[in-house]
């Protein structure tokens, strides 16, 4: 299956050494890092090579992808990707100055926000100029942790402020107006701007949580250093045993579903659990039902593609890498520390 996927996307590469590169560069990052955790690509090999220097064309005078369309987002993935291949600390310097780029990206009190403000402490796909919203402040912590910051850094802690609101959970977390109307311990896409869903809203006015949105708040949580024990852990928790599926994005059907096979994964490595039992009592491997998800979706040469064509998951390129990641973290334990 990964041999297939990797076949596929080898002649794909365009001149300029990317995937997609009509689009942004952050699909070249999510590629290149899949490659690279699938352990089948070694870091020397000359399709690696040609995406970094495509990735380093795009890092601008303040550090991070700062020229890309999307700043925030491209930065948050390349990290992970230029962290894959640090080998003898060849990108030690592109990856601070990342991590600096990003930090500065995060709405804060540097922009004139307080903890009040709905805004504070998450980033959007620009940075300071444009919304925030939950995945990209989610791929913001990642980068962050996975590039050796640690949990109680301040800007993870201050990210922790905005994903708490983004928790259908009413407690001191989250004083948002519809924060109680559904209670259901998801998750939605941002709580900025009086909150979007997008699986939509109920007529009672509460944000409908959807399960991709539920592990990106999950995962966020759990890098930024909560435990099982924490109210907002336990109700997360709770959420995803009631809506456990491989079969869908519960909650938006189809759409995304990609995204949230690579998400999901993600999140059960860095819980460090083999298992996960439904409300019905059910146990599941979900590594094993995770593989068999994408072993009967992936297409005859080597790809998959979602028919469902909305977050963009109609590009094989972005919607392989996503795979090829889920796959990745059936077999890799994700160190939170």
């Amino acid at each position: 299956m990964i041999d297939r996927a990797i076949r596929f996307l080898r002649p794909r590469q365009d001149a300029k050494g990317g995937w997609s590169t009509q689009r942004e560069p952050g699909i070249t990052a999510l590629v290149v890092t899949a490659l690279l955790r699938s352990g089948q690509v070694p870091p020397g090999d000359s399709m690696v090579t040609r995406a970094f220097k495509y990735l380093e064309d795009f890092i601008g005078a303040k550090g991070g992808l700062s020229e890309a369309p999307h700043a925030n987002y491209s930065t948050s993935i390349a990290l992970a990707a230029f962290q894959q291949a640090n080998v003898n600390g060849r990108y030690d310097r592109v990856i601070k100055a990342g991590q600096d780029f990003l930090k500065s990206m995060q709405w804060d009190e540097s922009e004139g926000k307080t903890r009040d403000d709905a805004f504070y402490g998450g980033a959007g796909y620009g940075g300071g100029n444009s919304r925030p919203d939950l995945s990209n402040t989610a791929f913001f912590m990642e980068a962050l942790r996975d590039t050796g910051l640690p949990a109680d850094d301040p800007n993870l802690q201050k990210a922790l402020v905005f994903v708490s609101r983004c928790q259908n959970l009413k407690s001191e977390f989250n004083d948002q107006a519809w924060a109680g109307k559904i209670n259901d311990g998801g998750f939605i896409y941002t709580a900025a701007q009086g909150g979007s869903s997008m699986a939509g809203k109920e007529a009672n006015g509460g944000l409908r949580s959807y399960a991709s949105m539920t592990y990106a708040g999950l995962k966020s949580m759990i890098y930024a250093g909560l435990s099982r024990e924490d109210p907002r852990v336990k109700a997360a928790l709770t959420y995803i045993t009631r809506h456990y599926s491989l079969e869908e994005n519960p909650g938006l059907g189809q759409q995304g579903l990609y995204y949230y096979y690579h998400t999901f994964a993600k999140t059960m490595s860095v819980l460090e659990t083999p298992t996960i039992t439904d409300a019905a009592g059910v146990s599941h491997d979900w590594r094993a039902e995770l593989v068999a998800a994408l072993a009967k979706r992936q297409q005859a040469d080597g790809s998959w593609v979602n028919p469902a064509d909305r977050f963009m998951e109609g590009d094989p390129n972005l919607v392989t890498a996503y795979a090829l990641l889920a796959l990745a973290y059936t077999r890799l334990q994700t160190k939170r520390s």
